[in-house]
């Protein structure tokens, strides 16, 4: 290659790598200084995505070798596909187990089709029956498998 390409990869290599720990950088910062659960979710996952992305690119221009693009679009594609499904179920959990501020929260989808279907996140059906949990073992568990702290909630 010339030296004027390789000056210039290695530029766009350097401007990606700085930019993506940039990304990574804010996404630490966001799970550090956000409030609730459900916002560092948000911190922590969008931005970490596209700065792999960015230093992944890094990677590769720095390389230049062709064999690492099937590696590096691997990579990136199941951290593409892995980080948002597991912040969803995470976010959903959170949710159903009521620790989250509502205040922070803008649209509430989920609680009209919680509703819809019967159930509540404040433990009670629609009918307004209160749903008692059910008491912990002597070990500490409960009937479900949930680990409790020795109170009538679960950690």
């Amino acid at each position: 290659m010339s030296a004027v390409l390789d000056t210039a990869l290695d530029a766009a290599a350097a401007v990606c790598l700085v930019v993506g720990a940039l990304m990574s950088l804010a996404a630490a910062i966001g799970l550090v200084r956000f409030p609730d659960l459900l916002t560092r979710m948000h911190a922590g996952t969008k931005p970490q995505v596209f700065g792999l992305l960015l230093m992944l690119t890094a990677v590769a221009l720095e390389n230049r070798d062709p064999a690492m693009i099937p590696l590096i679009v691997l990579g990136w594609t199941f951290q593409l596909l892995t980080v948002p499904v597991s912040a969803h179920m995470v976010g959903r959990s959170t949710y159903r187990t009521k620790h989250l501020n509502r205040t922070t929260l803008t649209q509430d989808d989920l609680q009209a089709v919680l509703n819809r279907t019967g159930k509540s996140t404040a433990g009670a059906t629609v009918e307004g029956a209160a749903a008692v949990p059910p008491a912990p073992s002597p070990d500490g568990r409960r009937a479900d498998g949930q680990q409790t702290d020795g109170t009538a909630g679960t950690r």
